[in-house]
């Protein structure tokens, strides 16, 4: 079992932990030195257990706020995904039908003709303005 040497507060402490969980030690020690340094900081030399008691209290309360968020943002998830279910359990939309105006090709053809026409109509009008009376 390794033994680690901590900094809480500017204090040092041999503590063992299980193989391969160093890491995880070193981390919390990490968080509890910071809490710890911040009261020595604020009030000056503690006595051991009092500093370690308040770091503790002060990361227990950091924790109980953060489980607090936690458990809202979970919940918060919950219904998102419960309405992501209800989303996708509505049957598809029915296709909208949309109808476009199709010009039959008689109108087209009529109107080919008047314009036809209306050009032939047009050439005779600038003929006659234009001949000699």
């Amino acid at each position: 079992m390794p033994e680690l040497t901590i900094t809480i507060g500017g204090r040092n402490f041999q503590v063992a932990c299980q193989e391969g969980e160093e890491h995880y030690l070193e981390a919390a020690a990490r968080l509890l030195d910071t809490e710890a340094t911040a009261l020595v900081n604020q009030i000056g030399r503690l006595p051991e257990s009092r500093m370690l008691l308040m770091a503790g209290l002060m990361l227990a309360d950091k924790t109980a706020g953060l489980e607090e968020k936690l458990a809202a943002l979970e919940e918060k998830l919950a219904s998102q995904e419960a309405l992501i279910a209800e989303l996708r359990a509505r049957p598809e939309p029915e296709p909208e039908r949309i109808e476009v105006p199709v010009i039959p090709p008689i109108v087209t053809d009529t109107m080919a003709e008047i314009a036809a026409r209306a050009e032939a109509i047009a050439d005779e009008v600038e003929a006659r303005a234009s001949a000699p009376q």
